[in-house]
């Protein structure tokens, strides 16, 4: 018998270790960006967690993100370093992790099958791969809604009601890491009420469970609600229904969702047996949280794409769940395409050209020039990657710590700023010989049409006009000379002397 336990707890161990190790392997492989430039994202957060720990709260306040992910990159930093593929291994462990919890969530839900299935989709799709290479919280996301939704299904589904701690902690841990576990959270609720209406759960534990992620998520509840007020994402667009379609094709391929969804339909149609309640649960799980998220967009645009991390855990185990009841040759001829095309399918390498403009520019400043930036987010990049020692100056005026972008009532600061009152003080008061760095965004094919986007493309024309043809600057250098392929988060620089 103690030789029976021992296996029964061992060999699950072993083969989730395993699992794992396989999973860096594969992902190593897929990882072509991971020693490319940081883009705006990947900067604030270095910036973010390179302050003092204490420190980190206040500077979050002014980001709108909450702190979790920030402490752990700022002790992964003290260990690994600062340089770009450093950092990026915080989101390689987590990708990495992701995999074996994948599978057991889905083993526990759906069978073995399931929990191969899931694990393959955690590792392979192109959502994961694209955020396991970026220094941002995505892959902790993913790991985090997996446990979550596994916890969920197993407290309130099988009646495990051991595994009520599984749902509450991962929660806590997902709200504190991502502002989106609020929507998860809520649909999670929604899933919690369809089972009460089937008589399914008792009102005691969903309350239990509701109680101990209110008690837990309350110290940061006073900094939610500032940032709502005052940061939010002024970036983002009020998404239209159709975004609604680009969640599965973003979280599991463009090409290969259709393909994906014709393979469950098969399988769905075979029937699930005692495993339909957890896959209906899921899939109203994640459909309210998916609703919600809209929903809240269309008053306060808080949507992007990046966001739908928060939503793979109920999708990719209610797919791998249904998909493991098998449909014949057909379904298995449908995911074998979806694995060779996952396998092909590269995310973007190079998301920025600010580290290749602004290396190139660095030789010719010197502590105490002025680097005059009309996107603001792009500062933290340039902080990086210039010397030491300039003068930050944006739409909103002196940037004190270019480490963090203030996004508070960004909107309506940039509207209210004037050249005469933000920037001529700085020119009028250069010195003969001071150097001046102007950097603008290139405008995309398709440019966003959110405020702060506009606003941004307007001063940055005015600005750039005004600076231009002032006759106490004359023009020494521009980089690059061509912006041709457009990037993401593109940026030209231009330099002047006093």
């Amino acid at each position: 018998m103690r030789l029976s336990l021992r296996a029964s707890l061992v060999a699950p161990i072993a083969f989730a270790l395993g699992l794992a190790a396989v999973a860096a392997v594969v992902l190593g492989v897929q990882l072509d960006g991971f020693e490319a430039g940081f883009w705006i994202d990947e900067a604030i957060a270095v910036g973010i967690a390179s302050h003092e720990l204490a420190d980190i709260p206040a500077a979050l306040r002014l980001d709108g993100s909450p702190p979790l992910y920030y402490l752990l990159l700022h002790g992964w930093l003290l260990v690994v370093g600062t340089e770009e593929a450093a950092t990026r291994g915080l989101s390689l462990f987590f990708a990495v992790l992701a995999v074996p919890v994948a599978w057991w969530a889905g083993r526990a839900i759906g069978g073995p099958r399931a929990g191969a299935l899931a694990a393959v989709g955690a590792a392979g799709c192109p959502f994961a791969v694209q955020y396991a290479q970026e220094t941002r919280m995505y892959s902790l996301v993913i790991v985090l809604s997996l446990l979550a939704s596994a916890g969920f299904v197993l407290a309130f589904v099988q009646g495990r009601r051991r595994h009520l701690i599984t749902v509450a902690a991962a929660l806590v841990l997902l709200l504190y890491t991502h502002t989106w576990g609020v929507f998860l959270a809520a649909g999670l609720g929604v899933g919690w009420l369809w089972l009460r209406r089937r008589g399914r759960v008792t009102t005691r534990d969903g309350l239990m469970v509701l109680a101990v992620v209110g008690l837990a998520y309350a110290p940061w509840l006073p900094t939610l609600l500032s940032q709502s007020r005052h940061t939010g994402a002024p970036w983002a667009e009020a998404p239209s229904l159709l975004k609604l379609l680009d969640v599965p094709g973003r979280l599991f391929g463009y090409v290969t969702a259709p393909v994906l969804a014709i393979a469950i339909v098969l399988s769905w149609r075979r029937g699930l047996g005692r495993r339909r309640e957890a896959v209906l649960a899921l899939v109203v799980v994640g459909a309210a949280a998916t609703g919600l998220a809209w929903g809240a967009s269309q008053v306060q645009p808080v949507w992007a794409g990046r966001y739908y991390a928060v939503l793979m855990g109920p999708f990719l185990l209610a797919a791998a769940t249904v998909l493991a009841r098998g449909a014949g040759r057909w379904a298995v001829v449908a995911l074998v395409g979806v694995g060779l095309t996952w396998m092909i399918t590269d995310p973007p390498a190079v998301k920025s050209n600010a580290r290749t403009v602004a290396t190139g520019v660095a030789v010719s400043l010197r502590p105490g020039d002025l680097v005059i930036c009309t996107q603001p987010e792009q500062v933290p990049v340039l902080d990086r990657y210039l010397p030491r020692g300039l003068n930050y100056v944006t739409l909103t005026g002196f940037v004190p710590d270019p480490r963090v972008t203030d996004w508070r009532d960004g909107v309506e600061r940039m509207r209210a700023a004037t050249f005469e009152r933000e920037l001529e003080p700085w020119l009028a008061g250069a010195p003969r010989g001071r150097r001046i760095l102007l950097v603008t965004p290139v405008i995309e094919r398709r440019p966003g049409q959110a405020p702060w986007d506009r606003i941004v493309r307007y001063r940055s024309r005015q600005w750039g006009r005004a600076i231009r043809e002032d006759v106490r600057l004359r023009p020494l250098a521009e980089l690059p000379r061509s912006t041709f392929p457009r990037r993401p988060s593109a940026i030209r620089a231009e330099l002047f002397e006093r």
